[in-house]
This record gives structure tokens, C-alpha cells and sequence, in this order.
């Protein structure tokens, strides 16, 4: 080791430094590279340790000198591995996020299966677990409530079965002005226990709640308990009304505990019994093994296994299907029970959002690749100018390999500086994307991505492997320096006056035309996803969406009758039109573009008995064309007398039901059966052009009726009339943008919950405070909800297509100027290289245009060959992409072309400022450079 540092000192003196000053140089600039010897005899104990930190010293010193090219590297992979690291935030929040859960993978899901659906009355589904098609459903996670007591009883291998269901909304007071509860959850008495839940405050549902006789409780979630009680303690044992049923609240579930089913929020948790008093059911759902509505989950015995309670709920499930009291399947239809751990089994809306998360993870992931060839290519242009010092390293006795390793050291120095800048660009990231999304959705976020311990250990890890990545490359030309040439060279104060001959295609032109690749990948996806946000924007709904204000009631939670509500809308919609500014009101069962759906199977004259047709159904009230300007085709609009017949047949047919669902009481006689009553006449309809041109293609539809059924004395059938039709109007679009118009059929609105909908002359939403007050004024105890404006409709209906849009735009600029910095960097880089050549063609006569064209040539040949490998990969790959794009297909030539066009523009731009440079160099100056 002296001998080697005599050695540099030696040539340090020869060159007329100061003997002292000379020493100390090259102890510190060569000293640890002559350890090698020693470090490759003492390879155990802790002696790595102290080479690391010495190649860490020396790289930190290296570094530090060049302050304007780490900068730019830094940031470089800053921008790359924030990006990763924000999209998988959201990813780990989304798909990995644990469920709060205690021992979860001894928690089952209850599933089943058949070849055939069976022949259930009901089915509800809440989003929990896949499911198929509604109509022929061969798969899921609803069960009966009989079905759930009885598996309580019989199965051995669980020691705790419990169940959950979504409700419908409720209206809560008690607590200030009335409001509702949009998300209850009802749940078993053994629900908080099987999941090992935890109070925050008070205490859980425990199965003496889960009764009739018990008197009415309910657990609040952690946030709806401190946005909507201050988080006070003294909640515990307050009493509020929910449906004008007292309550007691009795406690607040643990923080961790925001959602079983990922995305599925809830407010508050009641007991299962409370369903039916609280929702007025006359369903008989509690009783009824046709009424499907339970997701049932299970905790695994100690000593029990998943195939044994497979076994033992599969045995109860076919039984009851095939031998129960209402056999709903035969036994060829194979209905069984699958268990699956909750963690796989409960997908919540992670169905909705993977593929979006995926194809914004693949993006940044390319973004990451873009940063790694940049800031190689810087590296690898640093590399050649180190090369004498790489030589003298060598000459003083280092092993490649510990130049090698030196030079990673340095790489890894830049990528663990750029995940910890990344970070924080992460950070700011995920604030702007929350801040996105809660500006643009009503109630909680169903998504929470945070920088917790697995997303840290993820940047680390890609931090770590991006420095091996983009260092590698650099390293191995560091450790191929020819030592005679390079010598030679530093001694004569010059470089070699004669170089190789250089191949077009080096790994720094490699490089960038991987990078040009790559980001024509991202800006093709980009640009696809925003002419789909684009097409969207664009869609006529077939109704005009300016300043209309829609607002929900629902009076019937509060006790109203039928007639009742019809009065009190008619009074409302009074009222209202009454205000100044507002140009007409009416109301609907759901806000045309409110994501909420109603299609009825109809039988058509003419059509065989077993044929069924289907149309869309919306309940509306008076004026509902003439506010929402849909135009009326053939026929007329709705009257009075169409709303008071369609209140009379509503209330004969519900009253008809209420007398069919009733069972005589144990050892009385079923009442003979009697002669179907009285006919009821057609409930007036209006439909769509789609409607008619579909089932009444060549006759004239207003007077027609549809859907009427024949009486049966013998099986106790009653004749309905079906629908009359009384007009046609212009197709609209109904509950998504997306979705295509379907035949449609507008029946009057009687006495259920509504939206209301005013069209104003101005801003719509100034009239927000006094419609609450008019409502307010007109009962207290009426909640208003859902407040939106049509406009606001239509943007939550493209939110996740402006969310992927905007991520995809940003990204897409990001990679096509980290592609244009790489390029940037090579040409100047070449310039420089190039500069006796430059020299000698201007001595020689070539003019300005002629070495600007050069230039440009050089830089415009690499980007039309990455532009050309680009679109290759980009074909394919964005074509995995087509599900969520609309009205324009993956291969799309006119977005290729932009992307092209744009990549042209931005590659002279970037390939300008050195091109213009090399136009400046004199020849004098040059012929001297080197």
C-alpha cells in the first residue's frame, strides 16, 4: 500500500506540486483503492464494513465535485421513484391493505356455486364478493337469514358464524338538523367478536342486541363518530332517531376498523334484528329462505381445517336446496358452498379500480425505466471522462472488480438520494390525488393511500435496484479502460489524437432511442385515455344539463303514507316554482345520470308466452319533460288524471299484495280460494324512440298497450292491464354515460322517495340554502340529500376517466421530457466530442446550415428509430388497455400520429441548443482543442 501511494505522490511532485501537498492528494484520492490486497485477505469480520464506508467517503467526494450533474440525476430519479412510489401507495391501499382483521386467514367467506341459479324470490348483492350475471347467476355470497340460523346451529367446525347486509338509507335526528344515514350496515350479535374488533369507546354488539325483544342500539364508525359527534366520549349511552325509532348509541368501533369489504364504508352498525322494524319490510325476510340477502362469514376452529367446514355448510346448502320447504334447485344443479380466506374472498371495489392501478403502475413503472437510461446515459458520458483516472487506479494496483464496485457504490449513493427526494414528491402526490378525489366525490373516499411501512420498504427496494440498473452499464465501461492509451494520453497533458472508429448504434444512442421508446408508449396511452375522457365529455345525454339543481327527499322514512307524500310533493314543486329565478321543477326516482338503475321484464303481444322483453322504467312527476327539455315526439305528456289513476292502481296492487303475502295462523284453513277481483285498468306510460322503434317498428305506438297479463281463476292469477302508452319522446341517456340508450318507459311517480330537479336561470347552486329552508319550514324532521347539479352528475359519472386521464397526461409529459433531457444530454455531449471535427468542416468550407443540419440529423435519426420501436410496443400493449377507453379503438392512427408529431417537435427543440452551439465554433479554436 505505501508503495503505491509513493508512487502517485512521485508523479504529483514530478509535476511540480508541493511534496506535502502532494502526499496528502493521493492518499485521498488513491489511498483506498490500493487496499485491495489487503481487503481481499481479510474477507470475514467486520473489515467490509469499513471498505463500504470508504468507497461511500470517496464516492461522497466524487459527488460532490460535479454538483450540477448529481443535481440533475437525482432529480431525475427523484421524479421516477416518486411516481412509483405514489401509484403504489395506492395500489397497497387498494389490493394489498390487510383487512383489519384479528387472524384473518382463519376467517372465511362463504360462497356458492351451482351449474343452474336457483330459483330464488329475492337477491340483493353489495359489491363484496365477484358475482355473476344477475339474470343467470351461477356464483355468490348472498344467503338467506334461515339459511344463516340454521348453519349457526349445525356446522362444527366454526366457532363463530356471522352475518352482514347493506341496508337502505335512514333518517337520523336527534342530533341537530335531520340528516341521513346513506350507508347503514346490519350486522349478527357475533359479527364484532368472530372479527376481533375492538371499542374506541363504549363497548360492541354482542348477541343478547340481536333480538326482537332487545331494546334498539347501534355502533358508530370511528370517522362518522368524529365528523359527526366531535369524537366526544360522552356519545355512549346518547339516544337519536333513526326512522323515528329511539336508538341508543353504545359505542364507537377501534380506528383500524374502517371497511371489511375493501371500499364499502359504513357509517354505523345495527343489529340484524332491526332490519325490518327500522325499513318497514313487508318481505318477510327474516322467515323467508327465498330472499337472499346474508354475506355469511366464519371463524375456523383451533383444530378444525377449511375442507371440513366446506364439507359441513355444503351438506346444509344442498339439503336445503333440494329437500327444503321451498326447494330452490334440483339435485343435477350441483349447489354447493366454497370457502375462501375473507382476505381473497372479499373484493369490494378493488374489482373497479385494479385495472386502473395497474395501467397507471405500468406507466410509472416505463417512467422509472426512462429515468434509469437518462441518468445511464450521464454516466456513461462521466465514465469517458474518467477514464485516466479508472487508468491510474488500475496502474496502482485495484482490481477491476473493485472498480467496478466502486462506481455502483456512486450509482446506488444517487438512487438512495433520489428515493429519498422521491418521497417527498411521493407525498405531495397522494395529497394531490386526495385532494382530487374528495373534490369530486360526495361522503368518504373508499381509498386512503398513505406512505406506511410496506410502501417505504417498496421505495427502498426500487431505490436499491434502480441504482444496480442504471449503473451497471457505466460500470463495466469503468472497468474496461485500456490502460496503455489512456496512460500515454495523460501524460501527454492531451487525449489520443486518434480514436476508433464509433458505431452508430453505441449504448449511449441505445439509450436514448429506449428512452424515445418508451415514453411513446406512455404518451400513446395518455393521449388514448384523454380522447377517451374527451369522447366522453362530449356525449349528448339527450337532455340539457345546465343549470339544473337536483336535491333528494324521501318522506317515507319518517312515517309518511302514500298519499301524504304524493301531497307533499305537490306542494313543494308549488313552492318552488314559485321562487324567483327558477324556470320549472318536477322530480323523478332517480336523477337522469345518477348511476341508479330500474329495468322491468314485460310480456308483448303477439310474442311467444316464454319470450320476454325488457325496458328501462323511471317514476317521474308533473313536467318532467318540459324541465329537463326532453322533447316530446308523438302523443301527449302526463295529466292529473294520469297521476290520480296510476295513485289508485298503486294502491290496489299494493294492498293486493299485502293480502297474498298473508299466511293463516297454525290449525287454521287456507280461505277458499275466490274468483279474481276486479280488473285493473293500464297504467299510462310514456316511452322512448328507442322503445318504439324497437317493439312497435312500424305502427304508430301512442294507444298501445304492453305487458298485460291474463287472468287465471284456477291458479288465482289476476288480469293486469299492463302499460298504456300515451306519448313517445326523444331518447336520453338514463343511469351512466356509458351505457347505451335501451328502451325506456316513464310511468307516473307515486309516493316514494324522489329527486327533485329545477332548472334556474342563473347559478343553480345559489339556491342550495333556500330550498333547505323552504324544506325545513315544511317539516323539520325531512332531511334533504344527494345535492348536486346536473353538471356535477356528469362529472362524477367520467370521475375515474378525468382521475386516469389527468395521472396518464402528467405522466406522459414527465416521460417524453426526461426522453427529451436524454437526448439533450447526448447531443451536446457529441457536440463536445466532436468539436476538432466541427472545426475542420468549417475550415474546410461547410457553412452554418450545413453543421446545423448535422446536428439535427443526428438527434432526429434517434428519435424517429425510437418513435418507430415505440409504436411497435405501444400497439399491444395499449391494447390491453381497451376496456376502459370509449369511442376510440387502442390502434388509434390519428392519436400515433399526434404523438408522433409532438415527439418531432419536442426532439428539434431539445436538439437545438447544441445544434445551434456547434454552429458557433471557430475554427481556430478547435483545430487546437485536445
Amino acid at each position: 500500500m505505501r508503495s503505491h501511494l509513493e508512487m502517485a505522490a512521485r508523479e504529483r511532485m514530478e509535476r511540480g506540486e508541493a511534496p506535502g501537498d502532494a502526499k496528502h492528494k493521493a492518499r485521498r484520492e488513491f489511498g483506498n483503492v490500493a487496499l485491495v490486497k489487503e481487503v481481499t485477505r481479510d474477507t470475514w469480520g467486520w473489515r467490509w464494513v469499513e471498505v463500504l464506508l470508504e468507497d461511500a467517503r470517496y464516492g461522497l467526494r466524487m459527488l460532490s465535485k460535479n454538483k450540477g450533474f448529481t443535481a440533475i440525476a437525482v432529480l431525475t430519479l427523484a421524479l421516477g421513484i416518486g411516481a412509483n412510489t405514489a401509484i403504489f401507495s395506492m395500489i397497497d391501499a387498494a389490493l394489498l391493505h390487510a383487512l383489519p382483521v384479528r387472524d384473518a386467514d382463519r376467517v372465511l367467506l362463504l360462497e356458492w356455486q351451482a351449474h343452474k341459479p336457483p330459483k330464488y324470490r329475492s337477491y340483493s348483492s353489495y359489491g363484496d364478493c365477484p358475482t355473476g350475471d344477475y339474470s343467470t347467476r351461477s356464483t355468490g355470497c348472498s344467503f338467506s337469514e334461515p339459511f344463516f340460523r340454521a348453519l349457526q346451529k349445525e356446522t362444527a367446525a366454526l366457532s363463530v358464524l356471522a352475518a352482514f347486509a347493506n341496508g337502505n338509507r335512514l333518517d337520523l335526528s336527534g342530533n341537530g338538523p335531520a340528516s341521513t344515514l346513506d350507508n347503514p350496515e346490519y350486522v349478527s350479535g357475533d359479527f364484532f367478536e368472530l372479527l376481533g374488533v375492538k371499542p374506541a369507546v363504549g363497548r360492541l354488539l354482542a348477541p343478547e342486541d340481536d333480538n326482537n325483544a332487545s331494546a334498539p342500539v347501534v355502533v358508530l364508525s370511528y370517522r362518522y363518530w368524529r365528523s359527526q359527534f366531535g369524537g366526544s366520549p360522552g356519545i355512549v349511552g346518547k339516544t337519536i332517531l333513526l326512522n323515528r325509532i329511539q336508538t341508543t348509541i353504545i359505542g364507537v368501533a377501534e380506528e383500524r376498523f374502517d371497511a371489511l369489504s375493501p371500499g364499502n364504508l359504513h357509517d354505523v352498525w345495527i343489529p340484524l334484528a332491526m332490519q325490518s322494524p327500522l325499513e318497514h319490510s313487508v318481505d318477510n325476510r327474516s322467515t323467508d329462505p327465498s330472499n337472499w340477502r346474508l354475506v355469511l362469514i366464519g371463524r375456523l376452529k383451533p383444530e378444525a381445517t377449511a375442507s371440513q367446514a366446506q364439507a359441513q355448510a355444503s351438506a346444509l346448502f344442498q339439503n336445503e336446496m333440494t329437500h327444503g320447504e321451498k326447494p330452490m334447485s334440483k339435485p343435477e344443479d350441483g349447489a354447493t358452498i366454497v370457502v375462501t380466506p375473507i382476505q381473497q374472498g372479499l373484493v369490494g371495489n378493488r374489482g373497479d379500480i385494479s385495472a386502473p392501478l395497474y395501467v397507471m403502475m405500468f406507466v410509472v413503472g416505463i417512467i422509472l425505466l426512462i429515468a434509469c437510461a437518462n441518468v445511464a446515459g450521464l454516466l456513461l458520458a462521466r465514465a469517458t471522462s474518467r477514464q485516466k483516472e479508472m487508468a491510474v487506479r488500475l496502474a496502482l494496483g485495484a482490481s477491476r472488480a473493485r472498480i467496478m464496485r466502486q462506481l455502483l457504490t456512486e450509482s446506488l449513493m444517487l438512487s438512495l438520494a433520489g428515493g429519498a427526494l422521491g418521497i417527498l414528491l411521493a407525498s405531495w402526490c397522494i395529497a394531490s390525488i386526495q385532494a382530487f378525489v374528495s373534490s369530486t366525490q360526495d361522503g368518504p373516499p373508499g381509498l386512503s393511500p398513505s406512505l406506511n411501512s410496506t410502501v417505504l420498504l417498496f421505495t427502498a427496494a426500487v431505490s436499491v435496484l434502480t441504482g444496480i440498473l442504471f449503473g451497471l452499464a457505466p460500470a463495466i465501461r469503468g472497468m474496461r479502460v485500456d490502460l496503455t492509451p489512456s496512460l500515454k494520453a495523460g501524460a501527454a497533458g492531451s487525449s489520443p489524437t486518434k480514436r476508433p472508429a464509433k458505431k452508430w448504434l453505441s449504448t449511449g444512442n441505445g439509450l436514448v432511442v429506449a428512452q424515445v421508446a418508451l415514453s411513446i408508449v406512455v404518451l400513446a396511452a395518455a393521449g388514448l385515455l384523454m380522447r377517451t375522457l374527451q369522447n366522453l365529455k362530449n356525449i349528448d345525454p339527450g337532455f340539457d344539463t345546465r343549470n339544473v339543481l337536483t336535491f333528494s327527499l324521501d318522506p317515507t322514512l319518517t312515517g309518511y303514507k302514500q298519499t301524504d307524500t304524493n301531497n307533499f310533493y305537490r306542494q313543494l314543486q308549488s313552492r318552488l316554482a314559485a321562487m324567483p329565478g327558477v324556470m320549472s321543477v318536477s322530480y323523478s326516482w332517480t336523477p337522469l345520470l345518477g348511476n341508479n338503475l330500474w329495468t322491468s321484464g314485460f310480456h308483448l303481444a303477439g310474442k311467444p308466452k316464454d319470450e320476454e322483453s325488457n325496458t328501462d322504467m323511471l317514476l317521474i312527476g308533473p313536467g318532467f319533460f318540459n324541465t329537463m327539455r326532453i322533447r316530446l315526439v308523438a302523443g301527449r305528456d302526463f295529466t292529473a288524471a294520469d297521476f290520480a289513476r296510476a295513485e289508485f292502481i298503486d294502491a290496489a296492487q299494493a294492498a293486493r299484495r299485502a293480502k297474498d303475502q298473508a299466511k293463516p295462523k297454525p290449525g287454521e284453513k287456507s280461505p277458499a280460494k275466490t274468483a279474481p277481483e276486479e280488473d285493473l285498468p293500464p297504467i299510462p306510460s310514456i316511452v322512448n324512440q328507442s322503445f318504439a322503434k324497437k317493439y312497435f317498428p312500424s305502427v304508430n305506438p301512442v294507444g298501445r298497450i304492453f305487458g298485460e297479463v291474463a287472468a287465471d281463476p284456477e291458479k288465482d292469477v289476476r288480469k293486469s292491464a299492463g302499460w298504456e302508452i300515451v306519448g313517445v319522446v326523444s331518447d336520453a341517456k338514463y343511469s351512466a354515460l356509458r351505457r347505451g340508450i335501451e328502451p325506456t318507459t316513464y310511468v307516473p311517480e307515486n309516493g316514494g322517495a324522489v329527486s327533485f330537479a329545477l332548472r334556474t336561470e342563473t347559478d343553480p347552486t345559489k339556491f342550495v340554502p333556500r330550498i333547505r329552508a323552504l324544506v325545513t319550514q315544511m317539516d323539520s324532521n325531512l332531511p334533504v340529500f344527494q345535492v348536486a347539479t346536473e353538471s356535477q352528475n356528469v362529472e362524477q359519472q367520467i370521475f375515474k376517466e378525468r382521475l386516469i386521464a389527468t395521472l396518464s397526461g402528467v405522466f406522459g409529459a414527465l416521460a417524453l421530457l426526461l426522453a427529451c433531457i436524454g437526448l439533450y444530454g447526448l447531443v451536446s455531449y457529441e457536440v463536445a466530442q466532436r468539436t476538432r471535427e466541427i472545426g475542420i468542416r468549417a475550415a474546410l468550407g461547410a457553412e452554418r446550415r450545413d453543421v446545423l443540419r448535422l446536428v439535427l440529423y443526428q438527434g432526429m435519426r434517434l428519435a424517429m428509430v425510437g418513435a418507430s420501436l415505440g409504436i411497435a410496443l405501444a400497439l399491444p400493449v395499449t391494447h390491453l388497455a381497451k376496456d376502459l377507453l370509449f369511442g376510440v379503438k387502442a390502434a388509434d392512427p390519428l392519436t400515433y400520429l399526434a404523438v408522433t408529431l409532438l415527439l418531432v417537435g419536442v426532439t428539434l427543440a431539445a436538439c437545438y441548443a447544441p445544434a445551434r452551439r456547434a454552429t458557433r465554433v471557430d475554427p481556430v479554436v478547435a483545430l487546437r482543442y485536445e
